[in-house]
């Protein structure tokens, strides 16, 4: 069944479109990624799809009934009841369940009647009436409504001494997240979410990761959290140049589905380009002889091919096969002159040749002096006086490898990265680098520009070698153009900010890179662009993200700092040497393993009788956790050659790339239940 289907959709603004003949269909159970570059039309579109907007041209249609919950990217925009309510966080919760809380008040003013009711010898009909509502009550999860509130508001990272906090004396990114619970505890048949994951720490994403993997409507998420796409959606829209491409499979498997689809166009443009070219070289030769209303003829369909891609892109022209094209251009458009159809082929870009919109060049100095200990701490404690935030463990990092520094929000990563840099003292021990080291560091609130400077005079600061059109050729290659060079960066936008900084750290050809969120308000074409950037980038890198597919691509270590909560919430630090994937498999499995502790303690041994009861009842025991571990040793046997089968295919991937998303899904969940039985085993093994 479809919830929303559309055809020809068309937003213009004036004369300028933002999106043309976008057709799509969002059936039951969808779990769709919509991606694209900033200023695409995105957020338009979700919000003529939820009827906050209409479109200019086409159709929509909305499945009758149908309950949409949307979360806006604008923060502030979910309702004035959010902004100026004194209500309490919990009683804003339970304003979800209003026709709930009703029901229940009508069942226990009838629970107070039935006595009277006996009396009067009407028992029986008010007890079919009660059994009724308590019948609707339990089917619309009347006695779990309080459980299912506290399990939100913890998964999006509220404590119980938040519950009666007034939803007025909450911050903005409280409120962000008070608006998420709200939506996910109305259960809409349709969550469409722009950009959800802001203002959630990894836990809390992670939560939101799993929640939804069991939601049973459909979603519809704009996001540039890559990781959070990859685990929750299985479909991934890809919105560009006013048209939307569907992909099936998750995030990662799009990314390979697109680079193959693209050369499969890059090798149709060349071929339709030297096609035209024949055709235009026979123009050229019979538009003066026997054959000229032939030649003309040609010229003609030509010239409106050409106006054809420069107008409307030769992505939307080639899906129409060339023949559907004159309807999408003016019909007053004239016939070229064969020198000026030739001029303007000759002109048209391959639109897939890997030319990317932002080009980072970070260079790496070469090393004076052997040795490849690039940073080394001992002893150190991180902080303030009067307020430390954490202690570190002993520390290195090596030349070429990637650590990633996570944790919650406030817990001290920038103030580390700044300790680093020797801006803050440490409160004890000691923080080495390396020599012949050219540090790059990448601020997160960017304090190192200067806001009163336009953008021409903070490159011009950071190579005062380079000439005036340098600049301009320079900025132009992070999509700065024309006069907006001249704009001051105080004006900038989040985004814009942030290629500003990556502009000046690649002038600094650093070895060392220090970055604090740098993909913060990038897009996902500049984030892909940016990783790939890293990847190749011959240095060392400590990484404070919390983007966790740029982690997982990158970090060779992890640096985890943790809240200590028996210890005034001063942090602690853990490291991990290995991939992000690695960390949360190992962590995964602990979490498996106390849980599998927890229910064992919980099982009560009896203590009395005889000696030897006591020791048949030990013998007893034995005998089961030998059996046991028998029987897991088998279920893992299998399970491991399960694994080791699906890892071949997956080495060798077929065509189809539903078949691939089914290989992938079969390995994690084989591999989740074999975590389990090894942690199960790990226990009983270890038991006297």
């Amino acid at each position: 069944m479809s919830l929303i289907t559309a055809s020809d959709l068309r937003k213009s603004y004036g004369v300028n479109d933002i999106f043309r003949n976008l057709s799509l269909n969002i059936p039951s159970h969808a779990r769709i990624a919509l991606v694209g570059p900033n200023g695409v039309g995105k957020t338009t579109l979700l919000k003529i799809l939820i009827g906050q907007d209409t479109s200019s041209e086409g159709k929509l249609h909305r499945a009758r009934d149908l309950k949409i919950g949307y979360l806006p990217q604008e923060r502030g925009t979910w309702g004035d009841e959010l902004v100026d309510t004194d209500r309490t966080l919990w009683d804003e919760c339970l304003s979800v369940f209003s026709d709930l809380r009703s029901l229940e008040d009508e069942m226990n003013q009838l629970s107070h009647r039935l006595a009277d009711t006996a009396s009067s010898g009407g028992l029986d009909e008010q007890l079919e009436i009660y059994g009724k509502l308590q019948h609707e009550f339990e089917h619309r999860g009347g006695y779990t409504y309080p459980t299912r509130i506290r399990q939100v508001l913890s998964g999006l990272g509220f404590s119980e001494q938040d519950y009666q906090q007034p939803i007025i004396h909450l911050s903005l990114g409280q409120r962000t997240r008070v608006a998420m619970v709200r939506l996910l505890l109305s259960a809409p048949d349709l969550l469409i979410l722009d950009e959800p994951t802001n203002h959630l720490d990894i836990k809390a994403v992670e939560w939101l990761e799993s929640y939804l993997s069991q939601w049973e409507g459909a979603a519809l998420v704009v996001s540039h959290d890559r990781y959070f796409l990859d685990k929750v959606c299985n479909v991934v829209w890809e919105m560009s140049a006013g048209i939307i491409e569907v992909y099936r499979g998750n995030y990662s498997s799009y990314l390979q589905t697109r680079e193959q689809r693209w050369e499969e166009r890059r090798q149709n443009f060349f071929a339709e380009k030297e096609r035209l070219e024949k055709e235009l070289d026979y123009v050229r030769r019979n538009i003066a002889a026997q054959n000229v209303t032939q030649a003309k003829g040609k010229l003609r369909r030509i010239s409106r091919i050409i106006e054809a891609i420069e107008q409307i892109g030769f992505e939307a022209v080639l899906t129409k096969q060339w023949a559907r094209v004159s309807q999408e251009v003016s019909t007053s458009i004239s016939m070229m002159s064969v020198d000026e159809a030739t001029r303007r082929l000759a002109g048209l870009r391959d639109p897939y040749s890997g030319h990317q919109p932002l080009e980072i060049n970070l260079a790496l100095r070469s090393w004076e002096r052997s040795g490849d200990i690039v940073l080394r701490s001992k002893n150190l404690v991180v902080g303030y006086p009067e307020h430390p935030l954490f202690t570190a463990p002993d520390l290195e990092l090596r030349r070429l490898e990637c650590a990633a520094l996570i944790g919650a929000n406030g817990i001290g990563k920038t103030t580390f990265l700044k300790t680093i840099l020797g801006r803050i003292s440490p409160l004890s021990g000691e923080v080495s680098l390396g020599s012949s080291l050219r540090i790059g560091y990448f601020a997160q609130a960017h304090e190192d520009l200067h806001g009163d400077f336009t953008l021409f005079q903070e490159i011009e600061a950071a190579a005062p070698t380079m000439l005036h059109e340098q600049i301009r050729k320079y900025l132009g290659r992070y999509l700065f153009s024309g006069d907006e060079v001249f704009k001051p960066v105080k004006s900038l936008s989040g985004g814009e900010r942030g290629r500003l900084a990556l502009a000046k750290l690649a002038l600094e050809n650093a070895n060392l890179l220090l970055l604090d969120e740098p993909t913060n308000h990038l897009d996902i074409p500049a984030q892909e662009i940016l990783q790939s950037v890293l990847s190749e980038f011959q240095g060392t890198i400590l990484l404070v993200s919390h983007d966790r597919y740029l982690i997982n691509q990158l970090a060779t270590q992890i640096w985890e700092i943790k809240a200590d909560e028996s210890n005034n919430r001063q942090g602690y630090f853990d490291v991990f040497r290995g991939t992000y994937a690695e960390y949360r498999e190992m962590e995964v499995r602990k979490d498996q393993a106390i849980s599998l502790e927890q229910r064992s303690s919980t099982i009560s041994i009896p203590t009395g009788g005889s000696l030897k009861t006591e020791k048949n009842r030990l013998q007893t025991q034995q005998r089961r956790r030998t059996a046991r571990l028998d029987e897991l040793e088998n279920e893992i046997a299998v399970l491991e050659a399960q694994v080791n089968d699906l890892t071949v295919q997956l080495e060798n991937p077929p065509l189809d790339y539903a078949e691939v998303h089914r290989l992938g899904e079969s390995f994690m969940q084989s591999q989740q239940a074999l975590d389990v039985l090894y942690a199960e085993w790990e226990i009983l093994s270890n038991e006297n």
